[in-house]
């Protein structure tokens, strides 16, 4: 049966928790990348990727040699290259036509990896499909011009961050503090850390892109 899903280990920190749990309950009906280093995440979860891909400057030769003798296929690229190893494993997740991508490590550790990790959300191979970066209790994705459901519980925490200029146009349903047709400005936290009032909640968006935060509970 062909996959529609993938599951991506990137080379950050591990923070376990729900959402990430959540991510590996489809690791059964997933393609199972390692973003090069990521083989230390997904063995860390007894996971052995069915392709890592990189440069491999950041996996253990003997690791690297035990996941070989377990069947994982190597997509080695040269070092001085311009992209990083999660952008070459996004890049290949799509090529295989999921429809669906959960990526963890990929938040934590060094502040401009991070950064980088979500900035990635806005490439256009990944514009129709469903990406998110899963850590602790917490998922980040990328929401353009649109309308968004959110899936979680009266309480948790949802935060809205324009990342490309402004955000115009946002509406919210179901959330504590409501947005009506409002614009989100690049620099104030306005619309930081709001609360869900039911299992799902809305966001509308007329112009730009949010980063789309959610937490399990209050934050």
């Amino acid at each position: 049966m062909e996959k529609d899903k993938a599951i991506i280990f990137a080379n950050g920190e591990i923070n376990d928790g729900l959402m990430v749990r959540w991510a590996l309950a489809h690791s059964d009906s997933a393609h199972l990348i390692a973003a090069d280093g990521g083989a230390h995440v997904a063995e860390h979860f007894g996971i052995t990727p069915h392709v890592i891909i990189g440069d491999m400057d950041s996996v253990a030769q003997q690791q690297l040699a035990d996941l070989i003798d377990s069947g994982t296929e190597v997509k080695q690229h040269p070092r001085a290259k311009n992209e990083t190893d999660l952008e070459l494993a996004l890049l290949y997740a799509a090529e295989q036509g999921v429809r669906w991508i959960r990526v963890v490590g990929a938040i934590g550790g060094r502040l401009d990896q991070t950064l980088s990790n979500v900035y990635l959300l806005a490439l256009p191979e990944l514009r129709t499909l469903d990406v998110r970066l899963v850590s602790g209790s917490e998922e980040a994705l990328l929401m353009w011009p649109g309308t968004f459901t959110i899936t979680g519980a009266a309480g948790d925490t949802v935060s809205l961050l324009p990342i490309s200029g402004v955000a115009r146009g946002v509406r919210t349903e179901a959330l504590l503090y409501p947005l009506r047709d409002e614009d989100l400005l690049f620099g104030p936290a306005r619309g930081v850390s709001n609360e869900m009032l039911a299992d799902s909640a809305q966001i509308h968006l007329r112009e730009g892109l949010l980063l789309v935060l959610h937490t399990i509970g209050h934050a």
